[in-house]
């Protein structure tokens, strides 16, 4: 994108954004995505997740929020749905009186908000100020619509169990959707939760998602009758490992740089030779799975880049070496870089989104091990639309077992198959390079949103 003069335009959003990484690192993105186009911009958080946050970009100004759980965070709940409770109380009470000493200063003024849409309260917070409002929705479109259809009533619960359909949307089974609709009779909240995002959101003026116009043509058509202020914005990862409009954007910006150890080891492996094993930052297997995992690796011949996060040390095999010739686990890693690395033949994930995207914009194929939420819909989805992948199959004991994930492996790294998802991969990683760069439909539709900014910024002036 090209940088606008921000001598005269000063309009200034602030960015919500739900205390997780798969909803802080896109929407940080985003944010650095306006600073580019002269848009100032306060990044807002809870208070505890600030502290443990350890940067920010210096262009972007941080401000918190309470969530009720100041010093302990989401850990201090007894339960989420006791914290999204608690949140829900205090969240509004607090960003309202964020906004109303931002509102003291002509300087500080704020022209919109845009907010994780996990929380439509904010909206209703935004509006009693008279604030523009909108919607950040960080899941993706096929994800989204099935949750618009459960708000709508058009998809109901508990589910069938047989394959149905939803407009623009493949066939789905049961087992297709968010985990929240098999554990619904247990877990109500579960899924009443994401559909919350959409009571309120045909107020909005505008209503943003992470993902591109070429990926979900039909569903955008579709929704944009529905909601005319909708665009597509993404995919929202740094700009070096997109279009690399901005080279020194090689991160999400909220972490220290560590020494990666894992890319000196993995410079010293042939192209394509090496599987990379994570489960991201939320996803928890048990020890029999990650049993199954270890000897998967250990047995299989390709090299193997292992994330296993401290906590899940405990459940690695007995005696399991965490660096050899042939593999090395390690705590943490840059993910991007790793996957762009290519050494990289193939990513054994859980298939969340921000992975999901990652993967798909660096051109890597994926073996999917779904772990909760909109993970089973996203694997469904590179499984049969994308074709960029496999989903390794489970037990009855929902454990997916050393035989079935070797399988996967030679599958993508050693027959026929694994390179036609590779080329599949390759096309995408084209469309969503083509989507953000200049002319492209998300780099559109993110000048047309800051045009709209800084005519609200103009008209507050005069």
């Amino acid at each position: 994108m090209e940088k606008k003069s921000t001598a005269t335009r000063t309009a200034h959003c602030l960015v919500l954004a739900f205390p997780a990484h798969g909803h802080i690192n896109p929407l940080l993105q985003f944010s650095k995505l306006l600073v580019h186009q002269g848009v100032r911009v306060t990044f807002v958080t809870t208070i505890f997740h600030a502290k443990i946050m350890q940067k920010v970009p210096p262009s972007i100004a941080l401000e918190t929020i309470s969530d009720g759980f100041d010093e302990v965070g989401l850990a201090g709940a007894v339960s989420l749905k006791a914290y999204a409770e608690n949140f829900w109380e205090v969240g509004p009470l607090t960003f309202g009186k964020l906004l109303e000493k931002l509102g003291r200063s002509k300087d500080e003024h704020v022209d919109c908000v845009v907010y994780d849409s996990f929380f439509p309260w904010a909206l209703d917070v935004a509006k009693r100020f008279g604030i523009v409002g909108a919607a950040y929705l960080t899941q993706n479109m096929t994800v989204n619509s099935i949750y618009y259809h459960v708000h709508t009533g058009k998809l109901q619960v508990p589910l069938i169990q047989h394959e149905f359909s939803l407009p623009t949307l493949p066939k789905l089974q049961p087992q297709d959707l968010p985990t929240f609709f098999l554990t619904y009779e247990r877990k109500q909240f579960l899924l009443q939760y994401p559909v919350a995002q959409f009571s309120n959101i045909e107020k909005a003026d505008w209503i943003l998602c992470n993902t591109f116009y070429e990926m979900d043509k039909e569903i955008i058509d579709w929704i944009m009758e529905i909601w005319p202020k909708f665009r597509s914005i993404g995919p929202n990862i740094p700009s070096f490992f997109l279009d690399k409009q901005y080279e020194d954007d090689q991160d999400y910006g909220v972490t220290e740089f560590k020494r990666d150890e894992c890319i000196e080891w993995l410079d010293d492996k042939p192209k394509g030779s090496v599987v990379y094993v994570s489960f991201g930052s939320i996803a928890t297997f048990n020890k029999e799975q990650m049993e199954e995992i270890g000897c998967c690796l250990k047995e299989c011949s390709h090299y193997y880049l292992w994330v296993v996060r401290k906590s899940e040390e405990t459940n690695l095999p007995k005696d399991f070496e965490k660096k050899t010739e042939k593999g090395f686990v390690v705590r943490w890693c840059s993910q991007l870089k790793v996957l762009a690395h290519e050494a990289i033949g193939c990513f054994v994930t859980h298939c969340g989104w921000n992975s999901t995207l990652e993967t798909l914009c660096l051109g890597v194929p994926i073996i999917a091990i779904p772990f909760w939420s909109d993970q089973s819909t996203n694997a469904k989805l590179m499984e049969d639309v994308w074709k960029m992948g496999i989903r390794a199959p489970f037990d009855d004991k929902k454990v997916v077992r050393r035989d079935a994930l070797k399988h996967c492996i030679r599958e993508i790294m050693e027959f026929e198959k694994g390179n036609e998802m590779k080329n599949n991969a390759n096309q995408w990683r084209t469309l969503a390079i083509k989507a953000v760069k200049s002319g492209g439909s998300s780099h559109q539709n993110i000048l047309e949103f800051i045009n709209s900014l800084f005519y609200l910024e103009c008209r507050a002036r005069f």
